[in-house]
């Protein structure tokens, strides 16, 4: 799953840890999906997507390769 997340969090001129401590989740967690490493779940999408105010596909994008 491709994302831009990191762009979103540079927008907003937050660290990783200032992310993670705003969702509820890991620094590493973070690191993880920006290096799309890792799949949110459904509620950290949605959560994510609360917390810039954005649909969840404004952050992420099915990517089938």
């Amino acid at each position: 799953m491709k994302n831009e997340l990191k762009v979103y969090r540079a927008k907003h001129d937050l660290t990783q840890e200032d992310l993670a401590k705003a969702v509820g989740v890991t620094r590493q967690t973070i690191n993880a999906l920006e290096a799309e490493r890792y799949d949110p779940s459904l509620e950290l999408a949605f959560k994510l997507a609360i917390y810039f105010d954005c649909s969840i596909e404004d952050i992420f994008s099915y990517d089938s390769n």
